[in-house]
């Protein structure tokens, strides 16, 4: 039987208001756009060129320690300070020409002292010390009075414009709400004026009892390509309990967070035998001294490859002034990871 979604349908985007543009008969057309190179280099597991690997220098000046598991360092080149100037502007008074200071910090995680250790190719344990310094990074900055948000991300590959090899990850500490947590708060605090549920907890739920979208899971953590998908390959992944903060998983649940990464990570690089590029990212609560009955902690991973290791899902043309379309459905898109995350 034909899913409808291989019409061409559209479909509600729920986390976020509006629509999506389904299109999976597009992938048939002939393609003689950009083409990326495959990188098939041997990494080596120290370069004493990598300002990331342990004693090296690094480019700001300062010299990385010699470090032996994963490593925090305040950003040299920092998009956020603490110690800029507090100004708030209303150019021309009319309300149309608005700007604020917005004061914070930057931090990068090393996750592995090995240049050539990747999230997909560190075991569960070597995992393990990444989410003990998310935990601890998030109670610190989280305490900060002038703290609303903590934004841990991790953008692999230079298609995705990481600056340097080594697997690392940032820490983004600001003092107002970005604004795509916004939105997807936002959501979920109308679906739970609407329903008397958590959005994602009712979520979770539904898909587990269709089961055509999940990807992988264990006792504590279920990996799935969310039905309102707009990249290739999107996955998201969701506690089976109700959570706000990373800070809150039990021991067994770090373990189980720790496997699910590992599963989901490795299972990219298998689906067309290459490091796979993506952006991944924490939602956690905001730290704003607020209830928020209506967040669900969840985890975001957003990988542009489409076709091959060499072509890429472009968001440009109708994506930018219209609305976001995707190539592929939801469920083939799970069925593939899935496939591999069993290989």
């Amino acid at each position: 039987m034909t899913s409808p979604w291989e019409l061409g349908s559209a479909r509600p985007l729920q986390l976020k208001s509006g629509w999506l543009l389904v299109s999976p008969h597009r992938t048939q057309r002939p393609w003689q756009g950009q083409v990326e190179e495959v990188a098939r280099i041997q990494v080596p597991s120290f370069d004493p060129e990598c300002y990331l690997c342990p004693g090296n220098n690094r480019a700001g000046g300062n010299r990385t320690d010699v470090y032996v598991t994963t490593y925090v360092f305040e950003n040299d080149f920092a998009a956020l300070r603490s110690d800029g100037p507090t100004f708030r502007e209303n150019e021309g008074s009319k309300g149309l020409i608005l700007g604020e200071s917005e004061h914070g910090t930057c931090r990068v995680i090393c996750f592995s002292p090995r240049h050539d250790l990747t999230l997909a190719k560190m075991s569960v344990e070597e995992i393990r010390p990444v989410i003990e310094v998310w935990v601890e990074q998030y109670r610190e900055l989280g305490a900060r009075e002038e703290i609303q948000y903590v934004q841990v991300f991790e953008n692999r590959g230079s298609m995705m414009g990481a600056s340097n090899p080594h697997p690392h990850g940032q820490i983004w500490a600001t003092q107002s709400i970005p604004n795509e947590t916004q939105a997807e708060i936002a959501g979920q605090k109308k679906y739970l004026a609407e329903h008397g549920e958590v959005l994602l907890v009712s979520y979770l739920r539904l898909e587990e009892e269709l089961s055509e979208r999940i990807v992988a899971s264990n006792g504590s953590f279920v990996a799935l390509v969310p039905f309102w998908a707009v990249w290739p390959f999107e996955t998201m992944i969701l506690p089976r309990r109700r959570i706000e903060h990373l800070e809150e998983l039990n021991d067994a649940e770090r373990f189980h967070l720790a496997d699910i990464l590992h599963r989901v990570t490795a299972a990219y690089d298998k689906v067309f035998n290459a490091p796979f590029p993506y952006s991944m990212g924490l939602h956690p609560a905001p730290y704003d001294g607020e209830a928020h009955p209506e967040v669900q902690f969840h985890i975001h991973f957003y990988p542009p490859l489409l076709r091959s290791a060499t072509i890429r899902k472009f968001v440009v043309g109708f994506e930018l002034l219209g609305g976001p379309q995707r190539d592929i459905t939801a469920e083939s898109a799970a069925e593939t990871l899935r496939r591999v995350c069993s290989i």
